[in-house]
């Protein structure tokens, strides 16, 4: 029996379920080997997400969209989540700010989250009633997932860069200047 493949808005909606379920695990966490692991986890599952919606979802939405400003800020919001979490793989559960820097991050998601799937006019709407191709964006954005794990697997999860974020510049996944 063949598999069903997400469409594009169900593949990015289970990441964010994802996500959402990993911080809840990471808040109740009390283990500092295990608050590491499940950030390392939370890091990866979000920059793979921001990849996929960078490189094919958000394109694809561009010029197709009713408010074409929803792309830009979405890749200003995941600019300001890519600091957090360079900022976040560059320390660990000892750092003062630790906790609070995975707390802000949890939030910053959480609203990037609604904005996106805001029933009527959210960037998911408006993608879908723009008539783009969902279930070709998704086997895509399924594929460039799969190939983005198995390099991040291999090879370690590179440092985060940013698109429209032009205040930080990240080197080695720590922001400087």
């Amino acid at each position: 029996m063949p598999t069903e493949k997400p469409d594009a808005v169900a593949l990015l909606k289970a990441d964010h379920r994802k996500v959402e379920g990993l911080f809840e695990k990471f808040e109740t966490a009390k283990d500092a080997d295990r608050k590491k692991a499940l950030a390392q986890e939370i890091c990866t599952e979000l920059c793979v997400h921001a990849t996929i919606e960078e490189e094919i979802f958000y394109p694809a939405c561009q010029g197709e969209i009713e408010d074409e400003k929803m792309v830009g800020e979405a890749y200003v919001e995941h600019d300001g989540a890519k600091v957090m979490i360079a900022e976040l793989l560059a320390s660990g559960p000892d750092n003062e700010f630790y906790d609070a820097k995975m707390k802000v991050l949890s939030e910053d998601i959480k609203h990037h989250v609604k904005e996106e799937e805001r029933r009527s006019d959210g960037l998911f709407a408006e993608a879908k009633e723009a008539g783009l191709d969902m279930d070709a964006l998704g086997e895509r954005m399924l594929a460039r997932k799969q190939e983005l794990l198995t390099q991040f697997k291999a090879n370690g999860l590179p440092p985060p860069t940013t698109r429209a974020f032009t205040g930080h510049k990240l080197v080695q996944g720590k922001p400087v200047g």
